[in-house]
């Protein structure tokens, strides 16, 4: 197959696709702006570069991440196995030490005969058959002119963004459905309300919680201003949120037959009804203190937080509106996006996301179609996720449990449960690898 292809970003996602790519015949391009230039977050000249973290999160497999990792594994993932040559201890997680990981992923991409490593900043497509654009979510401000280009109003900042919880973690007792005014579907929202003296005693440790620390890069009023976390919110005055997003006007609690102090509002994340967002809640505080002070709510007393607030520079497009689920841009089904700039969140799941996307170019260039794993798989619930066209206000996701089908049987125990889901997902992941020749 005398077919080329050109990845554009040397980060864990564009490793993964030119592997996939190289590993299947095909000669690759990969383009890396460093030396020559760096984005504001990063320092080395290596590949697969780890900046905020040197954690690849939880290792077992009844977890979001240790599933995740073991998919791509199987898939052939070279980024999980530099990580377990270069592990050092860390409880139950994978973390690495950063200079060795991203050296011996340099390394080992250098001896890779179809992968020629390209060191400048590009600044318009090259010319190959297909093209993976994978620039992470800095994107150098001579790409980002292309990127405008092939998405137009699908290319986004994102600012502060909101939590998101699994339906099944949600105390029923302490909710009820309601659309405001009943305008709506009775499902579309459940509420979560508060009595005044819930609401004070969650209002004092809301505006006195602890605050993530903000890079410079973050600290830019164009980040900031267009998406106000809670907390700065809450700290205007004492009934600033009860006139916001905790507005209790046009809800009954059914328990009491009246309108509550104030309500927290949770919208369904997806179609399936596994995941809801906190309405209003975008924040900056924490993980730690997030889940602390959002489970004083009473409705999210044991809440399982799917995704925690952020708030940082991330560039990232409408992936729902623009890729399918092979993450193919629809509209010009020559270029592939993979990484952080498609709205996956975390460090494996662009990595991930990059060996599908590579295992689809090649696909694409042999005249085969896409490949779409399993929605019971967790690579599979997260690529479904970004090309979800129902979700109304896209926001990035990292691997979680509620993403995933339920199974079948009804299995109250949680770590029972993920355990099946778990064991669900490697099933159906050996059977497409062996029906597609993965």
């Amino acid at each position: 197959m005398n077919k080329t292809a050109a990845v554009i970003g040397g980060g864990f996602a564009g490793v993964e696709a030119a592997v996939q790519l190289a590993r299947r015949g095909i000669h690759v391009d990969l383009y890396e702006m460093k030396p020559h230039r760096f984005s504001p977050a990063h320092s080395s000249e290596t590949l697969a570069e780890l900046v905020c973290s040197n954690s690849f999160k939880a290792e077992r497999l009844a977890s979001a991440a240790g599933l995740l990792k073991t998919e791509m594994e199987r898939l052939g993932s070279l980024c999980v196995e530099c990580a377990k040559q270069t592990k050092v201890p860390a409880g139950g997680a994978l973390a690495v030490d950063r200079e060795k990981f991203s050296a011996l992923v340099t390394s080992r991409v250098a001896q890779i005969e179809n992968i020629n490593v390209i060191r400048r900043e590009v600044s318009e497509l090259p010319e190959a058959d297909c093209v993976i654009i994978a620039a992470g979510p800095l994107a150098s401000d001579a790409l980002s002119p292309v990127l405008n280009t092939l998405c137009g109003e699908g290319l986004h900042f994102f600012d502060a963004a909101a939590p998101i919880v699994s339906a099944d973690s949600i105390d029923s007792e302490s909710s009820f459905a309601q659309s405001r005014y009943d305008r709506g579907g009775e499902d579309d929202y459940i509420n979560c309300p508060m009595n005044k003296e819930e609401y004070e005693l969650f209002y004092e440790a809301l505006i006195t919680a602890e605050g993530a620390h903000l890079h410079d890069v973050d600290k830019k009023k164009d980040v900031y201003e267009g998406c106000m976390p809670v907390e700065v919110l809450a700290k205007r005055g004492k009934d600033a949120i009860r006139y916001g997003p905790m507005k209790p006007v046009g809800l009954i609690d059914p328990r009491t037959g009246h309108r509550p102090w104030a309500v927290l509002q949770l919208r369904k994340e997806n179609d399936k009804g596994t995941l809801y967002n906190l309405v209003g809640f975008q924040t900056n505080l924490k993980f730690g203190e997030q889940q602390r002070v959002f489970s004083m709510i009473p409705a999210l007393k044991n809440a399982k937080f799917e995704r925690f607030g952020v708030m940082h520079r991330n560039t990232f497009i409408d992936s729902p509106r623009l890729l399918n689920s092979g993450f193919q841009l629809r509209k010009d089904p020559h270029i592939f996006f993979a990484g952080q700039i498609t709205g996956v969140e975390g460090y494996m799941e662009s990595a991930a996301s990059g060996i599908l996307a590579g295992i689809n170019a090649a696909r694409y260039l042999s005249g085969q179609e896409p490949v779409c794993l399993p929605a019971e798989t967790m690579l599979g619930a997260l690529s479904a996720y970004v090309a979800d066209e129902s979700i109304k206000n896209f926001q990035p996701m990292g691997a979680a449990m509620g993403l995933l089908p339920p199974v079948e049987e009804k299995i109250r125990d949680r770590a029972a449960r993920y355990e099946a889901l778990a064991m669900r997902s490697l099933a159906a992941l050996e059977a497409v690898m062996v029906e597609e020749k993965l």
